[in-house]
């Protein structure tokens, strides 16, 4: 499965690495396998699309079934941020017509930005690298 996934405990932060060619069934699988998981409930994630060198989407569809499909398996009551990180063109426009029809779902608990650089994103998320470092080594 290209999307690799570790999980921040003390962060409260979840970090999906994706690569290779990603299919719709590689990031269904994910949201259904990772965000079921009632332990990480309410935490923030990290997506990082920067190692993917081919999407392989039969329709534009997917991405509204993938968000409603997400919006649904969020916490209730409760707020939390998604951030991709998208350097190529393709995955940042699907990034941000995610971003969209999550923000339309009223089920949708998960503000999700979408951005070109890492270190913006683990600032909007309000992570550094340092403490990812440290709650991986301790």
């Amino acid at each position: 499965m290209p999307i690799s996934h570790r999980i921040y405990h003390k962060l409260r932060l979840v970090i999906a690495t994706a690569s290779g060619t990603l299919t719709d069934e590689d990031v269904f699988g994910y949201q259904r396998n990772v965000w079921s998981d009632p332990e990480i409930a309410g935490y923030n994630e990290l997506v990082d699309m920067d190692d993917v060198g081919h999407i392989a989407l039969p329709s534009p569809d997917r991405v509204r079934d993938l968000a409603n499909l997400s919006a649904t398996m969020d916490q209730r009551p409760g707020s939390s941020k998604m951030a991709v990180i998208a350097a190529e063109n393709l995955a940042f426009g699907l990034g941000q017509m995610y971003a969209a029809r999550r923000d339309m779902n009223p089920q949708s608990t998960k503000q999700v930005e979408v951005f070109r650089k890492r270190l913006k994103a683990l600032e909007w998320l309000g992570v550094t690298e340092a403490e990812l470092e440290q709650e991986s080594v301790g």
